[in-house]
């Protein structure tokens, strides 16, 4: 097993590096398949998609996969409403390798994967013929060894490190016992200590001072080469700057040109807008993503001012969304923040508001917001949302509406929320504004007794 250190001067490191480098061609580069986490969306790889695309590699050679029904059963053999399998996770991978490879025309593409979407590439490449369509496999923070191994405890669920998923992936295979399936190149990313997944304690599984049996190491694979990223949360070991780099050096054997996101003077915008539970239709179905469209939904795009949030003129976007759920192409102004509004039977209208985007995206992914019972005595409901990590309060410097850390957001300890709700007074529409590490959204507080949800959602 080899096993390689990250440190901070990795970005200097990076830098030194890459002036003999240059960016693969489109004949040299190969197709990737990014695949998301446990109720995730392929929304959360647009910045490394970005990062990727800046040191030369083709867009047509990235793309990201949305999984129906994101969430894993509680119990891998038993259906459950809203919940896929792991062999449904399998299946739709396998799918989504044989189109790419057609519309590419390459023999083998490389899987990316974070958390759970690790656990599908593994799956594939062992008992889905992965092995012979795969060149590199890299997880980031998966849970190879189970968020817990606990014997006879929920051993039915695939993040049970003794349940039968992970030991029959983790069986040894080859003369050195290696647990990767051989014919793959592997990588594996983790944080030294800050993965809420991979904690000796069971806090993060609702079972504070329980021991997990899992310990830091539990992403890292024997036979794959293993990477630790210092104070790097959950998500980070996937969506980070310092991720990508490790990604990239993986790849193509050196480092990138530069591990920031070269802007575009004119970027192009779409994606999907897509519902909440089993059914998007029903409220009473659930409140978990589910990756569907929501067919009939309408959109509208407006520009907004920085530094108030209200709109500069009219939509500049009006769309009503089809059976696909796509919306655009919409052609972005550089440096423009904008405010992007879902509404739809059922759904709260939703005020999304992001900061400028500085590349082209096909997957600006959104869905409406449900307000729950007793919301709408707020003045407003407003949401700060990090799709992309966790809020560090000890690493990181964020302030929502002049709060330090955001409410709900831990003061110490291992990072694990992604997400901070504010219920304001009711005193009117005012500007709301969040900060995170050098990026900033200002919103407005639209009056939840409307039936109106306003999100803040950050890029970084």
């Amino acid at each position: 097993m080899t096993t390689r250190r990250l440190f901070l001067g990795l970005m200097t490191s990076t830098v030194l590096l890459a002036g003999c480098a240059t960016g693969p061609s489109l004949q040299e580069a190969p197709p990737i398949v990014f695949v998301h986490g446990n109720g995730d969306s392929a929304a959360l790889w647009q910045t490394t998609i970005w990062r990727f695309e800046s040191n030369g590699w083709p867009a047509n050679r990235l793309h990201a996969i949305d999984v129906p029904y994101p969430l894993a059963r509680d119990d891998d053999s038993k259906p459950q409403a809203g919940r896929s399998s792991t062999a449904e996770n399998m299946a739709y991978l396998s799918a989504a390798v044989d189109q790419v490879r057609r519309a590419t025309g390459a023999s083998q593409v490389v899987l990316v994967g974070n958390s759970r979407g690790g656990n599908a590439i593994r799956n594939y490449i062992r008992n889905g013929g992965g092995d012979k369509t795969v060149s590199q496999a890299i997880l980031g923070g998966t849970p190879n060894h189970g968020v817990w191994a606990i014997k006879g405890f929920n051993e039915g669920n695939e993040f049970s490190g003794t349940g039968p998923f992970l030991t029959g992936l983790n069986a040894p295979k080859g003369p050195n016992g290696d647990e990767v399936t051989p014919g793959v190149k592997w990588l594996t990313i983790r944080s030294d200590n800050n993965d809420k997944y991979a904690q000796p304690d069971g806090l993060w599984i609702g079972a504070k001072g329980k021991p997990t049996n899992v310990t830091f190491e539990g992403p890292a694979l024997k036979g794959a080469t293993n990477v630790v990223i210092p104070r790097v949360d959950h998500r980070e070991t996937a969506f980070s700057q310092a991720a990508f780099g490790a990604m990239y050096t993986f790849i193509t054997g050196h480092a990138p040109r530069t591990l920031a996101i070269v802007p575009e003077a004119a970027p192009v915008l779409g994606g999907k807008v897509t519902g909440l539970g089993v059914q998007s239709s029903d409220p009473a179905s659930g409140d978990f993503s589910n990756n569907l469209p929501l067919a009939g939904a309408q959109l509208a795009v407006y520009a907004t001012d920085p530094a108030t949030g209200e709109r500069i003129g009219a939509a500049v976007l009006s769309q009503t969304i089809a059976a696909d759920g796509l919306w655009g192409p919409f052609k972005a102004q550089a440096g423009v923040p904008y405010e992007f509004v879902i509404s739809a039977p059922g759904y709260a209208t939703t005020h999304i508001y992001r900061s400028p985007f500085p590349r082209s995206s096909r997957i600006v992914d959104m869905h409406p917001e449900r307000l729950k019972a007793g919301d709408q005595g707020a003045g407003s409901v407003v949401t700060l949302t990090r799709p992309r990590g966790y809020f560090d309060a000890v690493r990181d410097k964020i302030s929502f509406d002049g709060q330090t850390p955001p409410p709900g957001v831990p003061p110490a300890g291992v990072a694990g929320v992604s997400s901070s709700t504010l219920k304001t007074a009711p005193a009117g529409i005012r500007a709301i504004t969040a900060e995170f590490n050098g990026e900033r959204i200002t919103g407005r507080t639209w009056p939840a007794a409307g039936n109106n949800a306003v999100v803040l959602e950050l890029t970084n």
